[in-house]
C-alpha cells in the first residue's frame, strides 16, 4: 500500500469527517491545511511527516489542539467558530490565526495518536460478543483490550444498549446508546462479563480535568450528542470506578495476557477499535502471532476470540471483525458502522 502524502491524509479526513455527518470538522481540517504555514514548526511537522500521514491521522491531531484552545478557554476567538457561527469564508482566517498565535500550544498534540475512546462504538463491540455468545461461546466473557485509552469501551456492560431490538445493560444507565440499525439484529443471547483489563502507551485517567478535556477535544464538536455522552461516562466512571488500564506496549500485553491462567467456560477475548493502525507492523506481526498460538490451544471449555472495529478509509467507515477458536478461525466480517456509532448496517445472517 503506497503511503499517503500530508494533502491526500488532509483530503481523505475532509471526505471522512462528511461521510460521517460532520461538516464543521471537515471545514476546521480543511482550514489546518489551508491556512498552515509551511516554514512554521508546526508547518514543518505536518509536511514532513516521517510517516503514513493518513495511518496516523495528522489533521485530527492538529483538530484536537485546536479545540483544547477552544475548550480551555485559553482562545476565546475560538467561540464563535465551535458554535457554529461563522461564515464559510471566516473559517480559513481564523484558523490561520490560531495556528501562527498558538502554535507551541499545539505542537504537543501531535506527539501521540488520536484518543477519542468513543463510548458509541461499545454497541458494535457487544455486537460482536452477542455474536460470539449465539455460536455458543457465552454468556461468560473475559475482555482483554489494546488501545483503551481512558478505558471507556472496557465499562460496555455499564451502558444500556439497544442493537436493532437486541438489548444489553442495565436500563437505568445514564450512557444510552441505540445506534440506527439495518438488517437482521444480533442474536438475543446472554452476556456477562467476568473481568475487564486494558492496555494503552499513554493511558488517560477519567477523573482528572486535563484528560477529561483531552478526550473531549477529539469529539468532532457538531456532534453534542456525544459530548452529552462523553460526560455521562465520567459522572459513571466516578460514581462506579474507572476501568482498569495500564501503561504498556500492546504485544508485550496480548502475550502476557494469553499466557494467564483463567477460568474454565470463560471465553477470553481480544477487544480493540480505531487502534490497529497506530500499531507498528511489527507489533502487528507480534499480535497475530500469539493469537494464532493461543487460538491453536484453545478448546471447547477455553475459547478464545477476537473482536476488532476498526476504520476503513476506503469504505470511509468502520468494520466490525471477528474470528474465534476453536471451530471459527476463518475471520468473520459481522457489520459496517458509523465512525462513532450512529448507525450500524448488520451484515451476518440471522442464526449465522
Amino acid at each position: 500500500m503506497m503511503t499517503a502524502t500530508p494533502a491526500q491524509a488532509f483530503s481523505n479526513q475532509v471526505d471522512y469527517c462528511r461521510a460521517n455527518g460532520a461538516p464543521l470538522t471537515a471545514a476546521i481540517v480543511k482550514a489546518v491545511w489551508d491556512g498552515l504555514d509551511p516554514e512554521s514548526a508546526l508547518g514543518r511537522l505536518v509536511h514532513d511527516w516521517p510517516r503514513d500521514p493518513l495511518h496516523d491521522v495528522v489533521p485530527l491531531r492538529v483538530a484536537a489542539g485546536l479545540q483544547a484552545l477552544h475548550l480551555s478557554g485559553a482562545e476565546p476567538r475560538l467561540t464563535p467558530l465551535y458554535a457554529g457561527e461563522l461564515r464559510r469564508e471566516e473559517v480559513g482566517p481564523l484558523v490561520a490565526a490560531v495556528l501562527a498565535t498558538h502554535e507551541a500550544a499545539i505542537l504537543p498534540w501531535m506527539k501521540g495518536p488520536p484518543q477519542t475512546n468513543e463510548a458509541g462504538r461499545a454497541a458494535g463491540l457487544m455486537a460482536g460478543l452477542k455474536w460470539l455468545a449465539g455460536q455458543g461461546l457465552g454468556p461468560r466473557f473475559e475482555l482483554v483490550e489494546i488501545g483503551s485509552s481512558a478505558g471507556i469501551n472496557l465499562m460496555l456492560d455499564r451502558f444500556r444498549i439497544d442493537l436493532g431490538g437486541t438489548r444489553a445493560g442495565p436500563a437505568d444507565s445514564p450512557v444510552r446508546l441505540a445506534p440506527k440499525w439495518k438488517g437482521p439484529p444480533p442474536p438475543d443471547a446472554p452476556v456477562e462479563i467476568i473481568s475487564t483489563t486494558g492496555c494503552d502507551r499513554d493511558p488517560l485517567d477519567l477523573s482528572s480535568e486535563a484528560d477529561r478535556i483531552r478526550l473531549a477535544a477529539y469529539v468532532w464538536p457538531e456532534m453534542k450528542e456525544r459530548t452529552a455522552r462523553l460526560h455521562a461516562v465520567f459522572d459513571l466512571a466516578e460514581a462506579h470506578g474507572a476501568p482498569h488500564v495500564v501503561h504498556a506496549d500492546a504485544a508485550e500485553f496480548v502475550e502476557t495476557q494469553l499466557a494467564a491462567p483463567r477460568a474454565n467456560h470463560v471465553t477470553r477475548v481480544l477487544m480493540h477499535s480505531l487502534v490497529w493502525q497506530y500499531l507498528p507492523v511489527e507489533t502487528q506481526a507480534r499480535i497475530r502471532l500469539a493469537m494464532e498460538e493461543a487460538g491453536r490451544a484453545a478448546t471447547p471449555a477455553q475459547p478464545l476470540a477476537w473482536v476488532s472495529l476498526e476504520g476503513d478509509r476506503t469504505l470511509l467507515r468502520h468494520v466490525l471483525k471477528v474470528r474465534y477458536w476453536p471451530r471459527g478461525e476463518a475471520e468473520v466480517t459481522l457489520a459496517h458502522g458509523h465512525a462513532h456509532g450512529g448507525w450500524i448496517d448488520w451484515l451476518a445472517e440471522e442464526g449465522v
